[in-house]
């Protein structure tokens, strides 16, 4: 039987601009991200009814502003969730950058920002902040750029940020484009609460995403303000729960044990994200003992890949019951992924739609006009993380 939502959850899909394949952690069938296979998965997203496309921003992953602004061209409804970095420009050039993927997608823009937490990778893009540091830059760089796409003029005097007078002579179509921002740290939720207008957590247990969204919309209701809220997870979809377990397994079975010592003791040493802690915590720091952490939620994809790393595994109706459950925390939109992700696209759509009550190949209003709600960025090659 399927199941109808009350409300139908808004589903995106991811573009990987660091590489794709079958396997994670090794090179056997790897993807390599060249433009006609990215096209081939946006255009497919597009088809199949997805609500958009997440593009995540790293030293691994190719430029996603370029990366949108190219795959606008080749789809229709798709919206775009672009990672932004603050560190990395200026918030003046990155609102002139937004307001032009805006206008050329007719109103399909949205930005994920992600103040970064690899230590090492920040440094090779000059930025140099601890971590509470990083997001008071990041609040005072929302500060311009939001308000530059809403048509102020602005001037700040900031800590991190300075400008005079800065403005728009060429607006966006939506006045402003949405603000997706993720951190689950106290100061990253701080911002969430002040800047953001979807809060994006990973794919945590119910009762840790229960905490932290509660956290968020407590401290967003004391500045007289609501955040709405979306969830990052990988979906591993079959027509039965052994086909579903038995790709779980096949998606994890060559990854040698030197890559996940490496991958963890890289998250270890060179991270200072909570979220990322709170990632790696899931499976004990690379352990292959006790990946299943909740009904359907597998967390080997952890393992390797930083950012978002666990995957809701199952059958159509079991995956659905447990989007459901998040769903009833107050999340609106699932930021979805799964490799290799063009056929995986096609899986999800085939297979879980139904069951949420989505009808496939049609567009769906909720999330994709300009001005409505819309959806969230991060990348991994099947051989390195890379920023989530």
């Amino acid at each position: 039987m399927s199941i109808t939502p009350l409300k139908p959850l808004d589903l995106f899909w991811f573009i990987p601009v660091s590489g794709d394949g079958s396997y994670l952690g090794t090179l056997d069938g790897h993807r390599p991200a060249d433009f006609d296979y990215l096209k081939q998965i946006a255009q497919a997203a597009d088809r199949l009814g997805f609500g958009g496309v997440l593009i995540p921003t790293g030293r691994g992953c190719d430029d996603p502003f370029i990366t949108a602004g190219a795959l606008a061209s080749h789809t229709q409804r798709l919206k775009f969730l672009v990672a932004l970095r603050p560190g990395t420009l200026s918030p003046t050039l990155a609102a002139r950058q937004a307001a032009a993927i805006d206008r050329l997608s007719q109103g399909r823009y949205i930005v994920n920002i992600v103040s970064g937490g690899n230590a090492t990778e920040l440094a090779g893009d000059g930025i140099f902040l601890s971590h509470d540091a990083r997001y008071e830059h990041t609040a005072e760089f929302l500060s311009v750029y939001s308000r530059l796409l809403a048509g102020e003029t602005v001037s700040l005097d900031g800590k991190h940020v300075r400008v005079t007078g800065a403005k728009l002579d060429f607006p966006p179509v939506q006045n402003p484009p949405l603000v997706w921002f993720g951190g689950s740290s106290e100061p990253g939720q701080e911002v969430a609460a002040e800047h953001a207008d979807v809060y994006l957590t990973w794919g945590e247990p119910l009762d840790q995403v229960r905490e932290k969204l509660d956290q968020v919309r407590a401290k967003a209701a004391a500045r007289g303000r609501q955040v709405r809220f979306g969830l990052r997870i990988h979906l591993i979809v079959r027509e039965t729960e052994a086909e579903a377990w038995a790709a779980a397994d096949a998606l994890i079975a060559k990854i040698p044990q030197a890559a996940i010592d490496a991958a963890q003791k890289k998250f270890a040493e060179e991270s200072d994200s909570i979220g990322q802690k709170r990632m790696s915590a899931l499976h004990r720091g690379g352990s292959r003992a006790a990946l299943t952490i909740a009904p359907n939620l597998w967390a080997g994809i952890g393992l390797v890949r930083g950012g978002a790393g666990t995957a809701l595994v199952g059958t159509p109706e079991q995956v659905a019951a447990r989007l459901r459950e998040y769903q009833a925390l107050g999340i609106e939109t699932i930021i979805a992924s799964g490799y290799p992700h063009l056929e995986e696209a096609y899986k999800v759509a085939e297979l879980l739609f139904p069951a949420l009550g989505i009808a496939p190949n049609k567009a769906r209003r909720h999330g994709t006009q300009p001005g409505e709600f819309g959806t969230s960025g991060t990348g991994i090659t099947p051989a390195r993380a890379s920023a989530s």
